[in-house]
């Protein structure tokens, strides 16, 4: 299982990620407003960041439905991560298996 570093010395389970999103772009719909506003209502928000925000992170969670991270890294840069982190856990486990 690989980790993904969203900021703030906070770290998620990469397989738990639903989704990453650019705070810019998504809050301009007021659907994603609504959502992340339900999000604070539930309590189900982390903010991982001290610095503007500038995206957030959808991830499943075995106690709640769901549970959001706000970081102030860009999505692109999550994104870049992300996918490194399964690429070098893919290719850990062809050498393994």
């Amino acid at each position: 299982m690989g980790y993904l570093h969203i900021g703030q010395n906070v770290m998620i389970p990469d397989r738990r990620i639903i989704g990453i999103f650019d705070l810019d772009n998504t809050s301009a719909s007021r659907h994603t407003r609504a959502f992340l506003r339900n999000a604070e209502k539930e309590s189900v928000v982390v903010n991982a960041c001290d610095d503007i925000p500038r995206s957030f992170i959808v991830c499943d969670h075995p106690y709640h439905r769901q549970i959001v991270y706000i970081s102030q890294l860009n999505a692109p840069t999550l994104q870049k991560r992300a996918e490194a982190a399964s690429l070098s856990r893919t290719e850990g486990e062809k050498r393994n298996g």
